[in-house]
């Protein structure tokens, strides 16, 4: 074990000074395990509260999903660039996607990522209206390659890598009287139904109806980002249903593929036909939709829709929210479904929380721009049961150690 550590500290690329260092040996349903040992066999079992920030919605190891990977990969896995060849993992999975949305959100086009979603919707936007302007909001998380974090909400992770996109404006999320800097000049406004790296912050009441209206005045597309919140998180199928407001653009990823690595953004046939022509080929990926994610995916949302996941997301949040919620050192819970912020107040109770966690065998994590609450957002399959069990143990074994 201390050789493979060794190992991922030299030859694996990291992204902080302080990495988790958690070993992983196998994951089933809520938890996963690390490696055995002559004093625990089994491996120690963490309790997974953040699905890989809600990717697992399904749990780990869903058979279904298993199955239907093992299943596409058999049968083959890639063989042209994405958009040429008649693949029917894809072309099932768009039409599923599809069935699920108002009109017109009918048209997928697959990518790898959520951040590769992003990309693909603010070219899709530009090409389409042929203006220039990107609108966003601060405290947003949208990715991070260059496109995606020129329209991130925090200068902490983006000033380092500048000049980004020019021609962007950011405004305050929930804030009605900034709408107006919406004009006619922008192309596109980008923006999470539900922000989750700020927080877990709702929109106020009839805030996206202003936004959507506000859009439509000014022949702007409107982009949601539900990269987070999509396929049940946040109570229904999607954010979008919960909220009664249709975008032009949707961007999905995370767990759109059932565990595996998958993006999409999805929009009418009238607008995604703009990058078919004038040039041809305005947006390619080699990999995107590639065959085995697709099946996953699909496998995935059919349990999701089997099993009432989505419906169920809304009463197991309320849940975590009523056990956890009533303890002195919990200032505040902010949620939608089953994604919560446990707000601690400052960032010092913050860190020891997460040190307590870990130790009590649960993996959460802060959010980007919020350093004082930790992140709930477990498989959507966590049972009743499960669900007292561990607010029973956080509390026990970590907000009362506070």
């Amino acid at each position: 074990m201390e050789i493979l550590r060794k190992q991922f500290l030299q030859h694996v690329g990291q992204t902080s000074d302080s990495p988790l260092m958690i070993e992983v040996a196998r994951a089933e349903g809520i938890y996963f395990y690390e490696p055995g040992t002559a004093a625990c066999p089994e491996g120690k079992r963490y309790v997974d509260l953040i699905s890989g920030v809600s990717v697992s919605n399904v749990g780990h190891g869903n058979p279904a999903v298993v199955e239907a990977v093992c299943a596409q990969a058999r049968d083959y896995m890639h063989i042209m660039v994405y958009g040429e060849m008649v693949e029917r993992p894809q072309v099932k999975y768009a039409a599923a996607i599809a069935s699920l949305l108002p009109a017109p959100l009918e048209s997928v086009y697959f990518v790898n990522s959520g951040a590769e979603a992003v990309e693909g919707a603010l070219k899709l936007a530009k090409r389409y209206t042929h203006r220039t302007e990107i609108v966003s909001f601060l405290n947003a998380y949208h990715g991070s390659t260059h496109g995606s974090m020129s329209v991130m909400g925090g200068e902490t992770f983006v000033g380092a890598y500048r000049p980004l996109l020019p021609d962007t404006r950011k405004l305050h999320y929930n804030c009605f009287d900034d709408l107006a800097q919406i004009t006619e000049r922008t192309a596109c406004v980008l923006v999470e139904p539900v922000q989750g790296e700020s927080g877990v912050r709702p929109p106020l009441p009839g805030f996206l109806d202003a936004l959507r209206q506000r859009c439509s005045e000014v022949g702007a597309l409107l982009i949601f980002d539900e990269i987070q919140t999509g396929f049940g998180r946040s109570g229904a199928m999607f954010a979008l249903e919960r909220y009664r407001v249709t975008p032009d653009i949707l961007c999905l990823a995370k767990a759109l593929g059932g565990g595996m690595p998958l993006g999409a953004f999805v929009s009418s046939n009238e607008i995604m036909a703009g990058l078919q022509s004038d040039p041809p080929l305005g947006h390619i990926t080699t990999f995107g939709g590639h065959p085995v994610c697709c099946a996953a995916g699909l496998a995935a949302l059919n349990y999701i829709t089997e099993h009432n996941l989505a419906a169920e997301a809304e009463p197991k949040g309320a849940l975590f929210e009523a056990l956890l919620g009533d303890h002195p050192t919990v200032v505040e819970i902010r949620r939608s479904g089953l994604l919560l912020a446990v707000e601690l107040g400052s960032s010092e109770r913050l860190f020891r929380a997460m040190a307590l966690l870990k130790e009590a065998g649960y993996l959460s994590d802060w959010f980007l721009f919020c350093d004082t609450a930790f992140r709930i957002s477990p498989p959507l399959v966590i049972t009743e049961e499960q669900i007292r069990t561990c607010c029973a143990d956080i509390r026990r074994e970590v907000l009362d150690k506070l």
